[in-house]
């Protein structure tokens, strides 16, 4: 298309329209194997940018497909046209009514955060997918996304009250519930909207096409079904000869995949709060045969949920670091497990029920386990049952479960069996499927394991699709259960519900589109399912030498594939974690792990260049990545991209040059080390307004930034000074005394030894840099010699079994993580790793040992509120500090759920990162903070947090060695 009149387009919308390289790459792809480059991708403000999208479209044939978080699993919202994101400026819930218990909101409100703004009225949006906390209502609705909780509440199409759409020919219509009399009246519009109507009067009141629909559709008892258009649904209403006395097409929407008109406003039907007493049973099986046989006497039980997951999806989690804890309910190694959750209002009620389902559960005696989980521990365990599908993406190497018989769905009473002939059709393949399910539905989400680089998996992909489909087929069952036909199913469809039902779906597109610009090629007139897949096959893989040992993922280019698309990383701030903090601040996909990861599988897999990592748009895409390491912990598939921009940065600065800025970043440590010769001095220009923003001017540090005093303080000497005679020899330790510590928080330093020895530890201390500064910024061969050198010296200590604590979590935690990285000796890299703890984690363990007691702490009472550092979130343990600052006994502490704080070492203090920077601040720490009352003491043990509290709210924060050795009873 000519590029004029793209720009002609993007000058008439209020919101924006992107077309540039970077852009088309990130929307080719969601969370299916599909890859579709788009020509555009437009962020519509108002009804009005839709409007000109849709008319443009028609003017110029082009495909307009509609989009919200991108977790589609089928690739519904991938293709060639315009890319429509409403995610960013539809947002909005616009009103409530609380006597009718409806919303009405715009299709970017994400589901979570609806019931969150629900809560407090006492209602709830009831379906709830495993991507709650990032899906978006127009996405649940163009699925017609069910989730956990539909054996109690139904699926989306269910709770649709209104939509307000606009149709195919720019005109305005809000679809809801009308009478015979109301529709024919509809009929009688000299509109488009008339015409609509008229023709889906004439094909529905046709007897013939009734009977095949009846026939065709799967099983009525099926209630997630999604396969082509609910035209089976209108024939509930008397208008068509059944019972209901009215109609309403957003039933025949729901579930359209956006392919018959463009939606901006929803109305929903919802439920009260479920009881608040819960209690779930977690059955285990020997295997899969067994778990099955549960399944229908269980559901005689009023469940709120049945879901079942298998030992593929249980294996994963065990190499996931935020999921691996919630795993404690898991005995032994079962094939299978069912999670079975009962609520009530009261607790006789809820062990009233829970007393016949367990009665049940034994009288089959099918199961080997039955623990049963309360509290917090309930939504433990649902955490680990939504992060399945995610989790298979942590599957090393190219063979990966792959989405496309994943949704299918069939009767209860048919469970059983059609499971047993699907288990043979993958031995007949040489599969080992893994079984995940929403089995009280009757839904399993059964996925080969495939290899789509190579030509023979290619073929079984389809072959595989084709045989399930043919069993679901002869189940009378949905195809496409929850997940939508998209690209992967929609060729089936014909062979679902038949060939003349399936030109009725033609017919019915034509009505509401007829050029066809409403998401081509899903539902009708299919792109094939075996093309446009996310990777060329029988490519040539491209051999790429980095720095990093990434062998642990087959490479670097695997690594960045290890991302499947399920968008965890699209959550907002307002949900649990820290991921990803740049996004929370700019909505932006370029700044989500999911962008960055498949913006360098983009570039490393297609680039010409001799280094492949000479990139713009790979240097676009890591601008804003504060090395977090959220991602590391809360992505499903475990994609570090910390460790892969410090990768890209070496690689691309060893082409592009190193600038001024990056290497005093780099080099800050011997800069601080000079300016410690006379720290009064140094200390002095820092705090000049004059000369100090001279320094952040030649810098290019912002200059609302405070800079950090240097210290010439000696902590040997201090140790010295402090060392006591009745140390245990047998508590001997080595205190850390990293870059950080040594220079600019030597107070820290000189309070953690206090504690340690006051506590009684034999106490030496290790002075070295640990290389962050350096691995931040990209000089990798600079951080791989320090680490060399530390490595050796920290190895005398570790073999004799001393353990080394840090101060300062990113520093420490570099032994753990990026050492291991190097290529050094693996024994003696794994032996310092072990043998290295924050300070408040070797305290911590210490506490439950009984080494420490109250005892030691003083009585008084204080309030605390902790804001730990990212890398301590994503590589170690939040609450090892909670119990630490717990141990004084009248200390009220409390951890601020507040993600990253926007500093992030070196990242707030450059000049064009700072806004940023701030703004993530905002969202939830700088908040919380100031409401806090003045009393309050704020706990942070990252010095880059200290400085970020202080610069955004004006309180000094405390680390919390600091906190505890002034809580210390000194005899």
């Amino acid at each position: 298309m000519n590029k004029n009149l793209l720009i002609s387009l993007r000058n008439s919308l209020n919101g924006g329209l992107q077309f540039d390289k970077l852009s088309r790459a990130l929307y080719a792809t969601d969370a299916s194997v599909y890859r579709k480059e788009p020509l555009a991708v437009a962020f519509p403000k108002d009804e009005n940018d839709i409007v000109k999208l849709i008319l443009f479209a028609k003017q110029h044939h082009v495909g307009l497909i509609p989009r919200t978080a991108g977790t589609s699993l089928a690739g519904q919202c991938v293709g060639e046209g315009i890319v429509v994101d409403v995610s960013r400026h539809q947002t909005k819930i616009l009103k409530l009514d609380i006597e009718k218990k409806t919303v009405r909101v715009q299709p970017g409100v994400i589901r979570d955060e609806l019931n969150q703004y629900l809560r407090e009225y006492g209602l709830f949006f009831g379906p709830n997918t495993s991507t709650s906390n990032r899906c978006m209502i127009g996405g649940m609705v163009g699925n017609n996304s069910s989730g956990t909780t539909s054996i109690q509440y139904g699926v989306t199409r269910d709770k649709i009250i209104s939509l307000r759409t606009i149709l195919s020919d720019g005109s305005q219509v809000t679809f809801k519930s009308i009478t015979p009399a109301e529709y024919r009246k509809k009929m009688d519009l000299n509109t488009f909207e008339g015409t609509i109507y008229r023709q889906l009067y004439g094909e529905l009141e046709n007897k013939n096409i009734q009977k095949n629909i009846k026939e065709e559709f799967p099983k009525e008892g099926i209630h997630r079904r999604n396969t082509g258009y609910a035209v089976d649904e209108l024939l509930h209403s008397n208008l068509f000869g059944g019972k209901e006395p009215e109609i309403n097409i957003c039933k025949l929407l729901s579930g359209s995949e956006g392919t018959l008109a463009f939606t901006t406003e929803i109305t929903l039907q919802l439920d009260d709060i479920p009881p608040p007493i819960a209690a779930m049973v977690v059955t285990h099986y020997k295997n899969l045969e067994d778990c099955l046989q549960d399944v229908v006497p269980v559901m005689k039980h009023n469940l709120q949920l049945c879901e079942m997951m298998d030992k593929v999806i249980l294996d994963c989690t065990k190499n996931n670091r935020e999921q691996l804890s919630n795993r404690f309910f898991v005995q032994g190694d079962p094939a299978a497990l069912l999670m079975l959750e009962l609520k009530d209002d009261s607790e006789e009620g809820l062990e009233r029920n829970l007393k016949e389902l367990v009665k049940t559960i034994k009288r089959s005696g099918l199961s080997y386990a039955n623990p049963i989980l309360r509290g917090e521990n309930i939504n433990k365990a649902i955490a680990l049952r939504k992060a399945g599908l995610g989790l298979l993406g942590n599957m090393v190497g190219d063979r990966k479960a792959v989405a496309c018989i994943e949704d299918t769905a069939v009767s209860l009473d048919d469970l059983h069996d059609f499971i047993g002939e699907f288990t043979q059709i993958m031995k007949d393949y040489g599969q080992d499927a893994v079984y995940y399910a929403h089995a009280g539905a009757g839904e399993l989400h059964l996925r080969p394991i495939l290899n789509l680089k190579r030509a023979e998996d290619v073929s079984l992909f389809r072959s595989i699709t084709t045989d399930v489909a043919k069993l679901t087929k002869k189940y009378g069952g949905s195809f496409s259960g929850e997940h939508g036909d998209g690209i992967v199913r929609a060729e089936f469809i014909p062979m679902m519900i038949g060939e003349e039902n399936y030109q009725l779906l033609g017919r019915i597109k034509s009505y509401f589109d007829p050029d066809h610009i409403f998401n081509p090629g899903k539902i009708v007139d299919p792109y094939p399912m075996d093309e446009s897949l996310r990777y060329e096959v029988e490519r040539e893989e491209p051999d790429i030498k980095t720095i990093f040992d990434f062998s642990d993922s087959e490479g670097i280019l695997k690594a960045a594939e290890k991302c499947n698309g399920s968008g965890d990383c699209r959550k907002s701030h307002k949900a649990a974690g820290g991921m990803c903090p740049s996004y929370h601040a700019t909505k932006n996909e370029k700044d989500t792990t999911r962008g960055r990861a498949n913006m360098l599988r983009e570039v490393l897999t297609n680039s010409t260049d001799k280094n492949r990592f000479n990139s713009y748009e790979l240097k676009e895409v890591f601008d804003l990545c504060l090395s977090c390491k959220a991602c590391a912990s809360e992505c499903p598939s475990n994609v570090d991209v910390a460790t892969l921009k410090s990768e890209f940065l070496y690689q691309y600065q060893e082409t592009n040059g190193y600038s001024f800025r990056n290497k005093l970043f780099a080099y800050n440590t011997r800069l601080n080390a000079f300016g410690s010769i006379a720290p009064k001095i140094t200390n002095t220009i820092y705090n000049s307004r004059i000369l100090g923003n001279m320094i952040k001017k030649i810098s290019g540090i912002a200059i609302e930034r405070t800079l950090p005093n240097v210290s010439n303080i000696d902590l040997n000497k201090y140790l010295q000074k402090s060392y006591k005679e009745e140390v245990n020899k047998e508590k001997k330790v080595i205190l850390y005394i990293d870059e950080f510590t040594g220079y600019l928080d030597t107070d820290v330093g000189k309070d953690a030894i206090d504690l340690l020895c006051g506590l009684g530890y034999d106490v030496s201390l290790f002075r070295a840099e640990s290389g962050r500064t350096f691995i931040s910024k990209g000089f990798l061969n600079e951080a791989k010699k320090l680490a060399s050198k530390n490595i050796e010296k920290l190895y005398e200590y570790t073999k004799q079994g001393v353990p080394i604590l840090g101060i300062e979590p990113s520093a420490i935690l570099t032994f753990r993580d990026e050492y291991k990285r190097f290529h050094f000796n693996t024994e003696k890299v794994d032996s310092i790793a072990s043998a290295s703890f924050i300070v408040e984690e070797f305290l911590s363990n210490e506490i439950k040992k009984g080494i420490i007691g109250k005892e030691q702490f003083t009585k008084s009472a204080a309030i605390i509120k902790i804001h730990n550092h990212c890398h301590q979130k994503a590589l170690s343990d939040q609450k090892v500090t909670f119990d630490l600052l717990n141990l004084p006994e009248n200390y009220k502490v409390s951890i601020i759920a507040s993600g990253c704080c926007g500093m992030a070492g070196s990242f707030g203090y450059e000049k064009e990162h700072y806004n940023t920077s701030m703004r993530i601040g905002e969202l939830r720490l700088f908040p919380s903070i100031r409401k806090s009352d003045e009393n309050v003491i704020i706990a942070a043990n990252g010095t880059s947090c200290r400085h970020q509290i202080f610069d955004g709210t004006g309180r000094k924060a405390q680390h919390p060695v600091t906190i505890l050795k002034n809580a210390l009873c000194i005899n």
